[in-house]
């Protein structure tokens, strides 16, 4: 059988972690640096943690992180996360449920998760949003610093053990829109997250919610 994947970024698609992670990185850079605030003006939306991690560094302290910096600042970040997923309950987007049921109960179809997030954190808002099962493998911020690769890696994997027709990523920036074009995929948008419809135009398809994409679906693949 030829299969379709689809590969969902997490934050603006599926869910709204309502500031945590942001709070988190905060609250490390204060502990390890003394500088409070230090994402602010920093966009998240559509990059990886570490490219994050490397744009506060350059923002506040005039040079990128170091390998060892980084690798630090995660290993704080994560406890944070949980901690502050656990006290702001994430908010799961509209359509989501359905669209996720929809497409799991078809024998063509295999779902992954693309996102900038590294795994561990990527779960952890997964699981905060109980959305964790339906996904058993992706591309994370631990992949690559650079979210075409991670997209790559992603696709890498769903085929490692069955026929792929077509690659379908799923977001709602124009870093996902550039990440899907540039390995190939086919992209699907959806205005739920940072970026506005119209900066999103030139995906395959814009979507307002996930509400709108069992339909499409059925009309692209019957």
């Amino acid at each position: 059988m030829m299969h379709v994947v689809y590969l969902f970024d997490i934050d603006g698609t599926l869910l709204h972690a309502h500031g945590s992670g942001r709070a988190a990185f905060d609250a490390v850079f204060v502990e390890q640096h003394g500088i409070p605030d230090a994402s602010t003006g920093i966009r998240y939306g559509g990059k990886t943690d570490h490219q994050i991690i490397d744009e506060i560094f350059v923002a506040r302290m005039g040079r990128r992180a170091t390998a060892g910096e980084r690798a630090a600042f995660i290993a704080a970040y994560l406890p944070k996360l949980h901690a502050l997923l656990v006290e702001h309950p994430v908010e799961v987007l509209a359509g989501v449920h359905d669209a996720l049921t929809y497409l799991a109960a078809r024998p063509e179809v295999v779902l992954g998760i693309a996102t900038g997030n590294v795994k561990e954190g990527a779960y952890a808002k997964l699981g905060a949003a109980q959305l964790e099962r339906w996904f058993s493998f992706g591309g994370y911020g631990c992949d690559s610093h650079v979210r075409a690769e991670l997209v790559a890696k992603a696709a890498e994997r769903a085929k490692h053990e069955r026929d792929v027709r077509e690659v379908i990523v799923v977001g709602d920036t124009i870093h996902d829109i550039a990440a899907a074009r540039a390995v190939g995929a086919t992209v699907c948008a959806v205005a739920t997250g940072s970026d506005p419809r119209d900066a999103l135009a030139h995906a395959d398809v814009v979507f307002e919610s996930l509400i709108e994409l069992p339909a499409w679906h059925a009309a692209r693949f019957g």
